[in-house]
């Protein structure tokens, strides 16, 4: 018989799950997951809520938050209930990283690019060092909601941004269903 595969634990600490057993930087390695700490010989991995929420939706991983000296663990509704309280807007970026995700793309936070996420062509391995064309991000990717406001200067900075580092701007919508669609937008310089 086949051995079964390891549910890896995390544990929930402020916005964020701290997955402390070394094996889990496996995550990272095989399929982008998270951030290994420290960046030199890593011992542990932090996941964004989005990351830990994905895996745990998938059976990957199981997430627990201490009480006093107990562990409580953590189900999908919960966990999705503490992050919609959290972080604004937290619904339409989940359903954005999901459907990325579940479209083979490696998604990572784009919160230094002003953004919600940067994403990466299928295929592509994080690395550190020098990198190929093919493996820098190909598009910054803004989730907004279908009812929401927002402004056209918020707008123009991410084409810009997008622009600066040779990415792709996709303006993600979420419908009420969680349906996303995808607006590229571009700078037209005449």
């Amino acid at each position: 018989m086949a051995g079964k595969e390891k549910i890896l634990e995390g544990e929930l600490l402020e916005n964020r799950v701290v997955m402390w057993d070394p094996s889990a930087i496996s995550l990272y390695d095989e399929s982008g997951y998270g951030k290994p700490l420290p960046e030199t010989k890593p011992n542990r991995i932090e996941l964004e809520l989005t990351e830990a929420l994905y895996l745990l939706e998938k059976g990957k991983i199981k997430i627990f938050v201490k009480k006093k000296t107990r562990k409580m663990t953590l189900k999908f509704e919960k966990l999705m209930e503490f992050a919609v309280n959290a972080i604004p807007q937290f619904q339409a970026q989940y359903a954005v990283y999901r459907d990325l995700r579940e479209r083979g793309y490696l998604v990572k936070t784009g919160f230094k690019f002003g953004t919600h996420f940067r994403v990466y062509d299928r295929g592509v391995k994080l690395k550190r060092g020098p990198k190929t064309p093919r493996e820098h991000t190909k598009w910054i990717v803004h989730a907004v909601a279908e009812e929401a406001a927002f402004s056209l200067p918020e707008l123009s900075r991410a084409v810009r941004l997008a622009h600066n580092i040779r990415a792709t701007m996709l303006w993600a919508v979420i419908d009420s269903e969680s349906d996303v669609t995808y607006y590229l937008v571009q700078r037209i310089t005449p």
